[in-house]
Parts: structure tokens; C-alpha cells; sequence
């Protein structure tokens, strides 16, 4: 059930793609789909940071992704 949305995914384009590979690779060996969710927001803010595709990323996305970030130092 959750590999269907799989097919939907751009995978021509590596700003979107990336972060929903790493998002479905971290799962796993992390054992936790929060984690996992967690890098992969993570990892889409960054990139499109980077690109330059700053109207991608929502308010709550930066918000989101920097609390994230700070979970992961602090913990």
C-alpha cells in the first residue's frame, strides 16, 4: 500500500526525487516512519535551498525543517 504513490513521483526531477528516495531508504534502517518523513522534509527544504527554488518551500516548511534540524543536534 505504500509503494503505489511510488509511480506519481517525478523521477525526471532530482529536486523532487532525492528527498523521496532518501525519505523511503531511511525507513527502514532507521525503524521509525517518523524519521524517515523527518529527513526527507529535511532533505527537500536543503535542496531547493540550494537550487534556488525558494518558492517551493512554505513558511511551515522552513519552521518545520529548522526544528527538525535542532532535534537532531540536541538529541
Amino acid at each position: 500500500m505504500m509503494m503505489t504513490p511510488v509511480v506519481k513521483i517525478n523521477w525526471e526531477d532530482p529536486i523532487e526525487a532525492l528527498p523521496a528516495f532518501i525519505t523511503m531508504v531511511v525507513m527502514p534502517f532507521c525503524f521509525s516512519i517518523s524519521d524517515g518523513i523527518l529527513i526527507g522534509l529535511i532533505s527537500y527544504v536543503l535542496l531547493n535551498a540550494f537550487f534556488g527554488n525558494f518558492k517551493n518551500i512554505t513558511p511551515t516548511m522552513w519552521v518545520l525543517s529548522v526544528l527538525f534540524i535542532l532535534r537532531y543536534i540536541f538529541i
